[in-house]
């Protein structure tokens, strides 16, 4: 008894002087922190650092988003930097000391976006509302694994049911919904705050309740770096290793059988939507053409979708033109470096008289538009 007496003594003690070394360190610092009027102000206890800056996208043009801003030093060692007002959203930064990036070491929310890692806050209000957790029902969130024999190996996929899932016996659509190059089956997840924004879209009554599927569309990988057996690998944009089998558009179907064999889903096209950002959008082009008749419902957010004159992929488009679908729907930033490729593509649509719809917003190739592109995306699918 003595002995666990000084065991405990002995971690109270370690925990103590751990605590103590956290306070010294300057942890205690509130940042970020969110003021009533929406501006926030960012904190970092770094009393030897010679210069602080901040680079995030709540950064006004004259601020240089790219370059950042730089932060005060205040008399205790600690650099601030204030805001202007911001709108509802989901914001991210980093602080840049003395020439090196570094995540906010009192902000314990942190995101990684192929290899980079940056700490995120959200505004609440309208957008924001929907990219946090509320109180409301919510689904589940499951990471599993299924075979693909087209491309010779097990994946990775991300599940979301939604809430009631579990306990019923209703069957459920599907929106299979594909990440961009870099990306990975935790990307739409993470970034994309899809789980969020779907049990809040649900639970207002603006969304029908899905399944959504999150695929892994780098065909050389079994699943996200870290998550399979070639280990803590560092996150790349482009392909390691030998060539896979098959593209991942031509081992689709695997994802489809595995799905509509484990899950309770309805079996039918009109109970299918696919939709991808950038890579992922070009998947769900290449995709919903590929598999002609299974797809109702198709999203391509700032889509890497090239027609060209590539007589296959018109003559593809023209039968998914006569088989008929209830949603076509492309959205992209006036200002994204894939905006001409779009425009193009809607081109070729308009002349073989392809039914689609057209949303353009401001800025470019980011997170920002392809969280908005679905929240507006689910509320019009399986209607």
């Amino acid at each position: 008894m003595k002995k666990l007496f000084l065991l405990v003594a002995a971690v109270c003690v370690t925990l103590g002087a751990t605590a103590q070394e956290a306070l010294r360190s300057g942890s205690q610092i509130v940042s970020p922190e969110i003021h009533d009027n929406n501006s926030v102000t960012l904190r970092l206890f770094a009393p030897e650092a010679k210069k602080v800056t901040v680079v995030g996208n709540f950064l006004t043009p004259d601020e240089n988003p790219v370059e950042g801003t730089e932060m005060k030093r205040n008399e205790q060692g600690v650099w601030e930097y204030t805001s202007p007002v911001l709108r509802s959203e989901l914001y991210n930064y980093n602080f840049v000391v003395d020439g090196v990036k570094i995540c906010d070491p009192a902000n314990v929310y942190v995101c990684r976006d192929v290899a980079a890692m940056f700490n995120i806050f959200i505004i609440d209000g309208d957008r924001g509302e929907l990219y946090r957790v509320n109180d409301v029902p919510h689904g589940s969130v499951k990471r599993t694994w299924y075979n693909s024999p087209k491309l010779g190996k097990d994946r990775r996929i991300t599940v979301y049911t939604p809430a009631g899932y579990e306990q019923g016996k209703e069957k459920y659509p599907v929106l299979y919904l594909l990440h961009g190059a870099g990306g990975d089956e935790e990307a739409w997840m993470t970034l994309g705050r899809t789980s969020q924004i779907l049990d809040n879209l649900i639970a207002q009554g603006k969304a029908r309740p899905m399944l959504v599927v999150m695929t892994n569309g780098n065909a050389w990988q079994q699943a996200a770096p870290g998550e399979a057996a070639d280990g803590m690998g560092q996150p790349a944009m482009r392909m390691a290793g030998n060539r896979p089998t098959a593209s991942f558009e031509e081992s689709f179907g695997d994802v489809i059988n595995f799905v509509e064999s484990n899950y309770r889903v309805i079996k039918k096209k009109e109970a299918r939507a696919v939709a991808g950002l950038s890579m992922g959008g070009g998947h769900s082009f290449n995709i919903s053409r590929t598999y002609p008749n299974t797809f109702d419902y198709v999203g391509l957010f700032s889509a890497a979708a090239r027609i060209g004159d590539n007589k296959e992929v018109q003559e593809s488009l023209k039968k998914q033109r006569d088989n008929g679908f209830k949603l076509y729907w492309i959205a992209c930033g006036e200002t994204d470096f894939l905006y001409q490729m779009n425009k193009e593509a809607m081109n070729y649509m308009d002349s073989i008289n392809f039914p689609y719809t057209y949303r353009e917003s401001g800025e470019g190739h980011i997170w920002r538009n392809w969280r908005i592109y679905l929240s507006e995306f689910a509320p019009m699918l399986f209607k």
